[in-house]
């Protein structure tokens, strides 16, 4: 297959390891090619508007910019910009949020690298591809699982420990006020306190230590 016609990959991956390694395994397939590897969001934003790729491969846990972020950014430049998420996230909150971004494919780190390829050729040629276990994950989300942005603030203080006093005072909102939010919370999740409300929130994505 002529140079021209390979389909050209972008890898956003914090770890030089794992990136090397997604690499290889593209560079390896006689229809693709690394047009470039980036370490963090802002380079990976950087490097697409430098050399746009056929197919963003990224990750969403990144230092500063999150994959998430940047894949906004992305899309924002080019709306068009088709982008695989290979990341540690399985969480059906990080899933949606992906797709919601533009993302047309989820991968978790540990599927087998033909999956991977799969994934970059369908996605390139247009389709979405979600292997049945994301699937299944997106399907199991409660619909009125959304929180408010404010919501969402009370919960990333409740999973850092703080009280109702502490996030009162963080928020400047009252105490009252926070105790609305926290019951609204445990509904939404379809929890009975607020440890189980921190699980649920890390264990579905809604936040990350």
């Amino acid at each position: 297959m002529s140079k021209e016609r390979k389909i050209s990959i972008l890898v956003v991956d914090d770890h030089p390891i794992m990136r090397l390694g997604v690499a290889a395994i593209i560079a390896a397939q006689p229809d693709m090619e690394v047009s470039g590897q980036a370490g963090t969001g802002e380079e990976a934003v950087r490097l697409f508007k430098l050399h746009p790729p056929d197919v963003i491969l990224m990750d969403l846990r990144l230092p500063g910019m999150s994959g998430l972020e940047a894949l906004r950014q992305i899309r924002q430049s080019d709306p068009k910009a088709k982008c695989v998420v290979l990341t540690t996230y399985e969480g059906d909150e990080d899933i949606h949020q992906a797709l919601a971004a533009g993302a047309l494919g989820y991968l978790i780190k540990g599927m087998s690298h033909e999956t991977l390829v799969d994934a970059l050729r369908r996605v390139h040629s247009g389709s979405r591809f979600l292997p049945p276990p994301i699937a299944r994950s997106l399907a199991d989300r409660t619909p009125n699982a959304e929180l408010s942005p404010r919501e969402r603030e009370v919960l990333s203080l409740m999973v850092r420990g703080k009280s109702n006093k502490e996030i009162a005072t963080a928020l400047g909102i009252t105490e009252a006020t926070v105790k609305c939010h926290v019951s609204v919370i445990l509904l939404r999740l379809e929890v009975a306190d607020r440890t189980q409300a921190v699980i649920a929130a890390l264990q579905r994505g809604l936040e990350h230590l």
